[in-house]
């Protein structure tokens, strides 16, 4: 899923629990589902759900995360053994292949970018690149621009409030140094809501910045170290995607430890300087230091794939039409001697989805609809293998009656899942397909809680939901009250998320897996036996949209 990673602790021991007969196997599966009130539940809808493990879901997890996919890495080796692995899944569970020429591969090209040379000097000091500072990805262009370092604190510029920290400092080819926001007195959701860091960026530039340099606020949340590592890795776009003009001027964000030397080569510290920034009437400064900034890259072609294959209705008329299961397999590869396993994000939620289709295949009884499984590629650099295979779909995209979408961040094994969230639930009938699933397990279902994230418009599903398919991603909790679990997410985005920890952890409830994995397969199951496809709600932003839309879509209100 892409949201913030934050630091890198390396842990890469991977657990596994060898049963070595068959009986005991299925003892520990029995004894770890999760509770269903059968009799809220069609005979095959039972049947379906029995024929999702803990043992599968963990095999599979394990496999897709183990140090021998080296990450999983979009247009690297490793994403090319995932691919493989999953279609070979695919071809052993009976799916029939619907990539390219028969196969179940779908090629995407993608255009690599790799800094080979990134510098940040003020006078004698130097600052290291990938844990002090990093280069926000500009496309290909090289950069090398010096000047004078300016600090204009928030570089707020309020006519309203007499407020203009820009004023008595030209800032022509200048390196301009700017707190990230929001200010104090004014909240994230009002400084977002304003879109006041585009307009403070847009002023900075029109006049004639050399460079823009972010740094922290000192608060404890969003600050730009989280960004730093992100940008020091390698950058995945597609071939025509264009990035910022050759002469745009670089944006560069700047750790504390790297502003705390920005400072000093000035003769200031980084907490006095802040506090005066903190003033509505503080004024642009001239830290009478010089910077140098050098970045270059290294471009090259190279392709991964998403990967295909479905399982044909039992209805004449209805398999024409298909639920569409996905999930992004690829996680952030290997570089600069790290590999990031992605167990969380997303091998368990790849993992449930095949074991979806593993459940489907051995049904005697086959849906009406056909079934379609989409492990997607580049989803954490931007939802390209979605938005790739929802431009040139290869099941006719008019007849995908919903879309089912798993990412997560590994808070379904926190313990037996009786919460979860149906990101996109709100929107169309999906919502009530959920409900009513969710209740059958004694699950409750709960609003995004946290509606800052947009979690919504991050992952693969809003993909469809932008060629207008009714779409819904699972997100599964613990029951309790949420602040504890999602304090739990916030402490792992701390330290594992996207980094090379995120591996499988010996404290793992799997029985949690298989709950997220069989309520997703128990709404398909329902999507494909009703005559009518899911709609939107008439209320909802999406409510007009048609499936295969090309326009774009309406302002969120």
């Amino acid at each position: 899923m892409k949201l913030i990673s934050r630091s890198v602790f390396l842990r890469r021991a991977i657990a596994s629990v060898a049963i070595s007969s068959t009986f005991a196997l299925q003892l520990f599966a029995q004894a770890a589902a999760p509770a269903r009130s059968a009799a809220s539940l069609a005979p095959a809808e039972s049947e379906l759900a029995e024929k999702i493990t803990v043992a599968s879901i963990k095999e599979m997890t394990g496999a897709l995360s183990s140090p021998e996919m080296e990450g999983r890495g979009t247009g690297q080796p490793g994403g090319d053994k995932a691919a493989n692995w999953i279609a070979e899944k695919f071809k052993a569970l009976g799916l029939k292949p619907l990539g390219d020429k028969g196969s179940y591969l779908q090629k995407v090209d993608f255009r690599e970018t790799v800094m080979t040379e990134a510098s940040f000097q003020i006078g004698e000091t130097s600052l290291e690149h990938g844990t002090e500072f990093g280069f926000a990805p500009m496309g290909s262009s090289s950069k090398d621009v010096s000047g004078e370092i300016v600090f204009v604190s928030y570089g707020l510029q309020l006519k309203t409030n007499n407020v203009d920290m820009l004023a008595g400092q030209n800032l022509q080819g200048k390196v301009v140094v700017v707190t990230q926001g929001p200010a104090p007195g004014i909240t994230k959701k009002q400084w977002d809501d304003a879109k006041v860091w585009s307009m403070i960026r847009r002023n900075i530039l029109d006049q004639g910045a050399a460079a823009l340099v972010v740094i922290g606020n000192g608060s404890n949340e969003d600050q730009p170290d989280e960004a730093v590592t992100y940008f020091s890795r390698r950058q995945i776009t597609m071939p025509n995607e264009e990035g910022a003009p050759a002469g745009y001027p670089p944006l560069i964000y700047v750790t504390a430890k790297g502003a705390e030397k920005i400072f000093a080569a000035a003769g200031k510290t980084l907490k006095e300087t802040l506090e005066q920034g903190n003033n509505p009437q503080f004024k642009a400064t001239n830290l009478k230091v010089k910077a140098k900034l050098t970045a270059k890259y290294k471009n090259a072609k190279v392709s991964a794939s998403n990967v295909v294959g479905y399982l044909e209705g039992s209805d004449p008329s209805l398999k024409a039409e298909a639920v569409l299961f996905s999930a992004h397999y690829d996680a952030y590869g290997s570089e600069n001697g790290k590999v990031y396993l992605g167990a969380a994000d997303n091998a368990l939620g790849t993992a449930e989805m095949l074991s979806v289709a593993e459940a489907f295949s051995k049904l005697e009884k086959k849906p009406r609809r056909s079934m379609v499984f989409l492990a997607v590629t580049g989803e954490e650099y931007g939802l390209y293998g979605s938005k790739y295979w929802a431009k040139d779909p290869t099941w006719d995209v008019k007849k995908v009656a919903a879309n089912l979408n798993l990412d997560g961040i590994g808070s379904e094994v926190y313990g037996p899942v009786k919460t979860m969230v149906g990101y996109g639930a709100e929107h169309s009938s999906l919502g009530t397909i959920l409900e009513n699933v969710a209740k059958s397990y004694e699950i409750n279902v709960i609003p995004d809680p946290m509606p800052d994230e947009k979690v919504f418009y991050r992952s693969d599903h809003y993909s469809f939901v932008e060629r207008g398919i009714p779409s819904l991603m699972l997100l599964g909790a613990p029951a309790g009250d949420k602040e504890v679990w999602m304090k739990r997410i916030k402490d792992w985005e701390k330290v594992d998320y996207h980094q090379p920890g995120d591996s499988i952890q010996p404290g793992w409830a799997w029985e949690g897996a298989v709950s997220v994995a069989e309520v997703m397969a128990i709404m398909g199951w329902r999507i494909s036996e009703t005559d009518a496809m899911p709609n939107w709600i008439p209320s909802s932003r999406f409510g007009k949209l048609e499936r295969g839309n090309t326009k774009d879509l309406p302002e969120e209100k």
